[in-house]
């Protein structure tokens, strides 16, 4: 056996008193990490991309806003019928040194017309009712001023951005007025095509953008709010991505070169959105998060439908507790591949290298998704995040980035476009409808 040198046993010495210590200097290491997180947050608002919180008020609660108090820490909370916990409350927004948030006026991609237009109308007064009631912790914000201003209040800063561009009823009117009633982004499609643009999970129709499709991101640029690129397909925010003269978001997408869910955003386009100088928000959901659990959840869906699915059949069609003992067993014998907080990280980290720094945000899609990954259970949770960004060696200057400078930026950005656009193009000559689509 080889004798080390002297030199050589010294170093051994010192590994092994490390090692005889790991937990005390993890957690002096943890806690001066905090300590970064809390000196970052102080100065720049954490702001997450997407919230469904308001959805939740309307389904659980029929749209009252006292229906549950949010002064109350609603983890382990059941809600109505059973359902599960919140992941939202105030306490937890406060814990999560929350600085602002986009409120989420989503509805059903199969409500139409008119009917349509009334229910995002209705989830948004729901945002603002709920900012009333809670006048010591939320506070409505339309540019990236209030949100500074509101965040030096020791506030969150409430904006409100729409899910779907089958909620304008393909009108520029109506994309006008949700303007005018405080929409500071939309996304062009959520689920399903709109009649003007394609959806990352429908078959193609339009290869991107329609004429009109065009046109909509033109009036959006005009009039000041956010271009979302989150559910639309790739040939979709490639032709986006050429006509905005406004930087784009991503409220909550990932990396697709982690995960091949057509949700996430593949790197070619990636790196258009850094020369768009735009930001894409990462998701929380499990399944755009980790391959393995993007394939679980197609592999148990196949399974559900080989048991029972009507009307064409299924191996236990018309037996609904044969299939649901068929898929539990199916279940046991697969057991659901565990998603982590790291993984999150691993997105962020992904894109910045793809993008860069800059182009990288927070859309946890919080009260949307059915499940999260461990370490990232509600609001309360965003610090333990920028806390795993440090320990991969980000500096203060970068967690601020993605933590809401980026984001800021691109609002700034997107304000000034619509201050230039406005003045050549005001509402009285604007396109009105630029030959909206018939289907």
């Amino acid at each position: 056996m080889r004798i080390p040198s002297f030199p050589a046993l010294i170093s051994l010495a010192t590994v092994a008193l490390l090692a005889g210590a790991p937990a005390c200097i993890a957690a002096g290491r943890d806690v001066d990490f905090q300590a970064r997180v809390e000196r970052v947050l102080a100065s720049t608002p954490l702001i997450d991309g997407h919230n469904d919180l308001p959805w939740e008020f309307r389904s659980r609660y029929k749209s009252d806003v006292n229906g549950v108090d949010l002064q109350v820490n609603q983890s382990g909370v059941a809600g109505p019928g059973g359902t599960a916990p919140l992941m939202t409350d105030i306490p937890r927004l406060r814990a999560g040194r929350v600085g602002g948030q986009f409120w989420s006026v989503w509805i059903p991609v199969d409500v139409k017309g008119f009917e349509a237009v009334q229910m995002t109308l209705e989830e948004m007064d729901i945002v603002k009712r709920l900012t009333a009631r809670y006048p010591n912790d939320l506070e409505m914000a339309y540019t990236a001023a209030d949100i500074r201003r509101i965040h030096k209040a020791h506030k969150v800063a409430s904006l409100i951005g729409i899910e779907g561009g089958h909620q304008i009823n393909s009108s520029l009117a109506v994309l006008r007025q949700m303007y005018d009633a405080g929409a500071r982004y939309m996304t062009l499609t959520h689920t399903a095509n709109t009649p003007w643009a394609d959806a990352a999970t429908d078959n193609p129709k339009h290869h991107g953008l329609s004429p009109f499709g065009i046109e909509v991101v033109h009036e959006m640029n005009r009039l000041g709010m956010l271009v979302d690129l989150s559910h639309v397909s790739p040939e979709a925010m490639k032709t986006a991505l050429a006509a905005t003269e406004a930087p784009v978001i991503y409220s909550h997408s990932s990396a697709r070169a982690l995960v091949d869910h057509p949700r996430d955003v593949p790197d070619d386009v990636l790196k258009l959105v850094a020369a768009n100088d735009g930001v894409v928000m990462v998701n929380f959901n499990p399944g755009y998060v980790s391959q393995a659990r993007n394939e679980w959840d197609a592999d148990r869906a196949a399974e559900q439908a080989r048991y029972n699915s009507p009307p064409y059949g299924g191996l236990y069609i018309g037996q609904p507790e044969r299939a649901k003992a068929a898929l539990a067993a199916w279940e046991a014998k697969h057991p659901i591949p565990a998603v982590t907080l790291e993984q999150v990280a691993d997105h962020i980290d992904h894109i910045r290298k793809v993008a860069g720094v800059d182009h990288v945000g927070i859309g946890s899609d919080f009260d949307g998704i059915d499940e999260t990954p461990t370490g990232l259970s509600g609001v309360d949770r965003y610090p333990a995040l920028l806390a795993e960004l440090m320990r991969r060696g980000w500096t203060d200057t970068d967690v601020a980035k993605v933590a809401g400078e980026n984001l800021l930026r691109v609002m700034a950005a997107t304000e000034k476009v619509a201050t230039r656009l406005r003045a050549a193009r005001p509402a009285s000559i604007a396109t009105l409808e630029a030959a909206p689509p018939t289907s």
